[in-house]
């Protein structure tokens, strides 16, 4: 296991709010991390939800513009917000948004020059949780996950691949289908190579069509969402849902844009779900 650095901490709501870096054995880089530990009796562990961000995002996006640790101190729930990829000098990159640094898609990546690197699902579900089981006060019997855009793709998929885990999965304006978006296609087609068989794993659809199931599904969409028809596709995932048996709440929010403005509207609303089921 990794030493831990604390980069920062910070006192809120009664709580911590943290920023840490590990060297990774996954990535082969250093990564950071945000947690925040609300306050809370000696030896008492409390349950964790993940938060994973979207394409061009850091830990810090969430943690500046979130606006989740005032409820989050209330309701008991430690908030973790990793990186979205990979970084530093040596580590592949594209010139474009949407690939590369900033842009992992929470993939273990077979092509090159990724494939070293580039392995965000080994990482979010085996190699920081094992870090946090370590260094915090975490009730890693109660696990939930949500997440924004490519990050609510990750929440969807990794819940769906572990339901055991993870007690509650939501998201705000996820990437329902990479099998079926531009961002999908370019990203898997990049990291995995050109056999979609593979990309399955990695697509919230089809991961339902495979039989993966969850209890339920929250998901928060904006209206005004300037990717909502050609890359977040809600309505794959209510027709996969329906297909399951999967109760699905998906909130078609009127006017809201894909921002963080929309995300911090109705973080409370999402923490209050995980809540209730953590």
């Amino acid at each position: 296991m990794s030493s831990l650095t604390t980069i920062s901490e910070n006192k809120a709501f009664g709580g911590v709010q943290g920023v840490y870096s590990h060297a990774s054995a996954e990535t082969k880089t250093d990564m950071t991390f945000a947690v925040f530990v609300p306050g809370r009796e000696d030896g008492v562990k409390l349950p964790v939800l993940w938060y994973l961000s979207g394409l061009t995002c850091t830990h810090a996006n969430v943690m500046d513009k979130g606006e989740y640790r005032r409820l989050a101190s209330e309701l008991g729930l430690i908030i973790v917000c990793p990186d979205t990829s990979p970084r530093g000098e040596g580590v592949p990159d594209d010139e474009a948004y949407d690939m590369g640094q900033g842009a992992g898609f929470y993939v273990n990546a077979t092509e090159e020059p990724w494939a070293a690197n580039f392995r965000m699902r080994s990482y979010i579900e085996q190699e920081l949780p094992a870090l946090i089981a370590q260094q915090f006060p975490a009730d890693m019997e109660r696990q939930g996950i949500f997440g924004h855009s490519m990050g609510g793709h990750g929440a969807l998929t990794i819940g769906l691949r572990n339901p055991d885990r993870f007690k509650s999965v939501s998201a705000f304006a996820p990437i329902v289908s990479s099998l079926n978006c531009p961002w999908g296609h370019k990203a898997l087609g990049g990291y995995l190579g050109t056999d979609q068989s593979t990309w399955r794993d990695y697509d919230a659809c089809a991961l339902i069509e495979d039989g993966a199931r969850v209890a339920n599904i929250l998901v928060d969409q904006g209206t005004a969402d300037q990717f909502l028809e050609e890359q977040l596709k809600p309505d794959l995932l209510v027709a996969a849902c329906e297909r399951a048996a999967i109760p699905l709440t998906l909130n078609m929010r009127e006017g809201y844009d894909h921002s963080y403005f929309t995300i911090s509207t109705f973080m409370d609303d999402h923490l209050r779900w995980h809540a209730e089921r953590l």
